[in-house]
């Protein structure tokens, strides 16, 4: 996980990883090490005390410790977990609404029902090819088509200059062969991808034109979809993408040029990846045909490597070496 997604700038980063290993600091002192003017230092230290980030001792000149990083974090994301209510209101009264409406497919309606699995999967290839800027996605199961078949084309279209953001379910990085076959190499194409403990449905926005979503998240759900035109709930579906998108935490680049550059190899980014959305052994161990011996061994041998004594603890370390 980055600290970006949790609304705090480059410079803020800077000094709260320098604070980290710095405790009892003084902003000069911080400003020396960090090549930032003391001004801003104090500025941004300021911040990093209102925000619960640190504490601020009462001497003079006033010396400045982090917080627990796991308790200081935690907080953060629990407030902006607040952020999300009103646009998931919003979206469930928007759909519960149509539903009892019984709309179907009609031309100059906000809304189309499609019920059959081919017209479904036709939909979605439609917005993803006619789109002109970007294509926003929650991936999680179950699927109506193979995960990865449309990879080819998803590459096809970020040549020419359309961006892909999408944010995967922790079940859809466990399933069987996904990450490595699939999402990663996404990755190296460009695909801008992060990934939660969960999402709270399947979803694909194309520009700010259109998107589908799922009738029901009951299992059998998806076997009928809303496609959904310029409206008051396509506004309300790509903020609860955005509001999403910060709160998940970033995959990048696992290839080998990342291992040359003295990153982890793929499969311990892998690892690490699994690890941050709260998968059990068991499900690391189906994800990367391991057995759970295995599983265990390369997990606590990753925990020594980074020096952390709780999952947690090794994912933010991770985090602050670039390895997220």
């Amino acid at each position: 996980m980055e600290l970006d997604v949790l609304g705090l700038s480059a410079e803020t980063q800077l000094v709260y990883t320098a604070l980290v290993g710095m405790p009892r600091s003084t902003a000069s002192a911080l400003a020396e090490a960090c090549a930032l003017p003391v001004s801003t230092t104090g500025r941004l230290l300021s911040g990093m005390v209102k925000d619960g980030l640190a504490t601020k001792s009462a001497s003079r000149p006033p010396r400045f410790t982090v917080i627990a990083p796991d308790v200081a974090v935690t907080a953060l994301i629990q407030e902006r977990e607040h952020r999300l209510d009103a646009a998931r209101s919003l979206v469930q009264q928007l759909v519960e609404t149509h539903r009892e409406a019984h709309r179907i497919s009609r031309p100059g309606i906000a809304v189309e029902l499609l019920t059959d699995w081919k017209e479904i999967s036709a939909a979605v290839h439609r917005l993803t090819t006619d789109s002109q800027e970007q294509v926003r996605a929650f991936d999680r199961p179950p699927y109506v088509d193979r995960p990865g078949s449309n990879l080819d084309d998803q590459v096809q279209r970020r040549r020419t200059g359309v961006t892909y953001r999408v944010i995967y379910d922790r079940a859809a990085v466990a399933w069987p062969g996904r990450l490595a076959a699939d999402i990663l190499p996404s990755i190296r194409t460009g695909e801008n991808a992060r990934v939660r403990s969960e999402l709270p449905l399947k979803l694909v926005i194309q520009d700010s034109q259109a998107a589908i979503i799922p009738v029901s998240l009951a299992p059998g759900g998806h076997s009928a979809a809303y496609l959904i035109h310029r409206s008051p709930m396509l506004a309300a579906l790509e903020a609860l993408f955005e509001a999403e998108w910060e709160r998940a935490a970033p995959m990048k680049d696992t290839g080998p040029q990342a291992e040359r550059s003295g990153q982890p190899d793929e499969e311990t980014r892998a690892l690490l990846v699994l690890l941050t959305v709260g998968n059990t052994d068991a499900a690391i161990a189906r994800t990367q045909g391991w057995s759970q011996r295995t599983t265990q061994r390369r997990i606590h041998r990753l925990m020594a490597e980074l020096g952390a004594t709780t999952r947690f603890q090794a994912a933010a370390l991770a985090a602050q070496r670039g390895w997220l």
